[in-house]
């Protein structure tokens, strides 16, 4: 018997094929694709190509997709095929039902309607009826190859779409199951959905018509209005100029997500292949899977006013649920009031380039948009603030990922909101200049994580000798960690910054108590090296403390401390010279204080030698 073909779409559509291929051969990246050695013909170099939805041996001609290849490697029948797939992806194989053949039959008669009702506006839009619809899309630049391209087309006035239909078989219950007419209080058919409009035809990947947009001339509302759900739309499911876009994302265009059909088709005609847009809804999650199946990283461009930055932060809090090592997106933020068409026709192909080439990764977008509006936050605001972050961080279910999210998005609030302290005890205070910035984790400056007992030791460190903090804190930021360390982190990071007293090793742990970390100190302060940390009485114990926790960063990263020490010479020297008032000695003596532990710590590590932990017994 038939199976429902939307079920077979949907398991074809979760079902990757690159995984699908990887059990049995050995993949090779190829551009944005992979190739293999063809499974059915002998070779030995790969001819074999696997693109998101189907593969082709371009040796043998084997050709197909997720089904075709268990049907091709295993021998297996169609249904066979289709129930193992279907097991894999946790899906049901809808019961042998002869009312599936029906369906199926139906499904194709809307496509054909589709196709009709198709050639009506466009044929429409080149008569006198069509004319403003025409002028319109002319005067915004678009040429006849990208409105033959793109099907543009009028609906006529909303009265006539029957009529010109007849002869075809069609009636207005069938136009009504696909979405272009309306039906009255009593189920009848009541009148056309689109009229005076200008028609975007909605294409699935295959490249069917599956519904239409249209745009109303003048001042009319709504401005755009698109179909209805039916049997064969879901706008959830699909993106506007999906069946183009997937072509050209494989021939290497960038995956670009906008706002509407006109910055869509703005985009295509200017040489971004790759543009594609929602339907009148919020990206969802089902949009995104489609995006990350033709590339690892799109780019979400909307509108820089304010409801495009409402659907950027949508858009962000829609993927981090889905997000996983490989997976990402990228945001490209217009100014002001501009959108991708107005842009290209301002600046050309060049200037949309830059800005897609400029686009940045999605936590810094996402930091930057929960903050937009808090210039000088209010302590409690600030705790939401860092409340927020780690909650979207949590949502992320990979683990490692969602702590690298949470140790990122935490560097950034640092380096924005933290303040410089003053009249505040301890050792490094007591000078404006004092706090050094934090510096958000990036590829360039994060340190390689190593091995968990001397990140532990730096962790150790600072809870026993808190008042190091302020000569240390943007190296320590800057640190990979794993959790707890990374919780820790934040928390010490959070009591330093709004601490108003000394910064001391019982005010920290309180701190710690209060917000239920308490074990987690205690389970890095109680393993084994932390516990045998040794600072002779007679030394200057924060100057020592400040140097052991300088060797245990170096033996992380050598060429960070060696860069560092570099960075803080400079950045000392100018401190130094700017500084003339009397209350700024203080922070003077603590600079040089610390750049001189740095140096020693750096010569002593080039002479071999390692920090002493004192020998204890078990």
């Amino acid at each position: 018997m038939a199976i429902d073909t939307v079920f077979l779409d949907e398991l074809r559509q979760r079902t990757s094929l690159t995984s699908l291929f990887g059990r049995r051969n050995k993949l090779v990246r190829s551009g944005r694709n992979w190739k293999a050695c063809c499974p059915f013909h002998g070779e030995k170099t790969p001819s074999l190509y696997i693109y998101d939805d189907h593969y082709h041996c371009f040796g043998c001609g084997a050709h197909g997709d997720a089904i075709s290849y268990v049907m091709q490697s295993e021998g297996s029948g169609f249904r066979e095929a289709v129930e193992r797939l279907a097991s894999e992806a946790g899906m049901e194989v809808p019961a042998d039902d002869p009312r599936q053949v029906e369906k199926a039959r139906v499904r194709q008669t809307l496509y054909d309607v589709m196709d009709e009702v198709q050639a009506i506006y466009r044929r429409r839009l080149y008569q006198p009826e069509g004319r403003g619809g025409l002028d319109y899309l002319q005067k915004r630049g678009l040429t006849e190859e990208t409105l033959e391209r793109f099907g543009l087309g009028w609906s006529g006035d909303g009265r006539s779409l029957l009529k010109a239909l007849e002869g075809k078989n069609i009636t207005a219950e069938t136009l009504v199951q696909v979405g272009l007419m309306r039906m009255d209080e009593a189920g009848r058919p009541r009148g056309e959905l689109f009229f005076n409009r200008v028609t975007f035809p909605i294409r699935d990947r295959k490249g069917r018509i599956i519904s239409f947009g249209g745009r109303v001339l003048g001042d009319g509302q709504p401005k755009y209005l698109n179909g209805p759900e039916t049997d064969i739309f879901s706008k959830r499911r699909t993106l506007f100029n999906i069946d183009q876009a997937r072509q050209a994302i494989h021939k290497g265009a960038k995956a670009v997500v906008v706002e509407g059909y006109m910055d869509v088709i703005a985009l295509v005609q200017a040489g971004f292949g790759g543009a594609v847009a929602p339907l009148g809804t919020a990206l969802g999650d089902e949009q995104l899977e489609l995006l990350w199946r033709m590339t690892d990283t799109p780019i979400i461009c909307f509108d820089g006013d304010g409801a495009g930055q409402r659907a950027a932060l949508r858009s962000c809090e829609v993927a981090l649920p889905l997000l996983k090592v490989g997976r990402n997106l990228r945001f490209c933020r217009l100014e002001g009031g501009d959108d991708p068409d107005s842009l290209i026709r301002r600046e050309g192909m060049q200037g949309m380039e830059d800005r897609l080439s400029s686009a940045r990764p999605m936590e810094e977008e996402l930091f930057s948009l929960l903050t937009a509006q808090e210039r000088d936050p209010t302590p409690e605001r600030r705790a939401a603030l860092r409340k927020k972050l780690y909650e979207l961080s949590q949502m992320i279910p990979d683990r490692l990922l969602a702590g690298e999210y949470l140790s990122t998005l935490n560097g950034m609030f640092f380096a924005r909101y933290r303040r410089p302290k003053t009249g505040r005890g301890g050792y490094g205070q007591g000078g404006a200049g004092m706090a050094a910035p934090v510096i958000p984790v990036s590829g360039k400056r994060t340190v390689a994580e190593g091995s968990g007992e001397r990140l532990n030791i730096l962790t150790a460190i600072l809870l026993q000798y808190p008042e190091i903090l302020p000569g240390i804190d943007r190296d320590y930021n800057a640190l990979s960690l794993p959790e707890p360390l990374s919780s820790i982190r934040t928390a010490i990071l959070s009591w330093a910054d709004d601490c108003t007293e000394a910064l001391t090793a019982e005010s920290c742990q309180a701190w710690m108590e209060e917000h239920g970390l308490a074990g987690a100190v205690r389970q890095v302060c109680s393993s084994p090296m932390p516990r045998q940390i040794r600072i002779e009485e007679g030394e200057d114990r924060l100057q020592a403390a400040m140097k052991l926790w300088w060797h245990f960063y170096a033996l992380e990263n050598l060429r960070a401390l060696q860069e560092n020490v570099e960075e803080e010479i400079r950045r000392t020297v100018e401190i130094l010279f700017r500084s003339s008032s009397e209350s700024d000695e203080a922070t003077k003596r603590s600079l040089l204080a610390a750049m001189q532990t740095r140096q020693n710590v750096l010569f002593a590590l080039r002479r071999g030698e390692s920090p002493e932990l004192e020998e204890k017994g078990p």
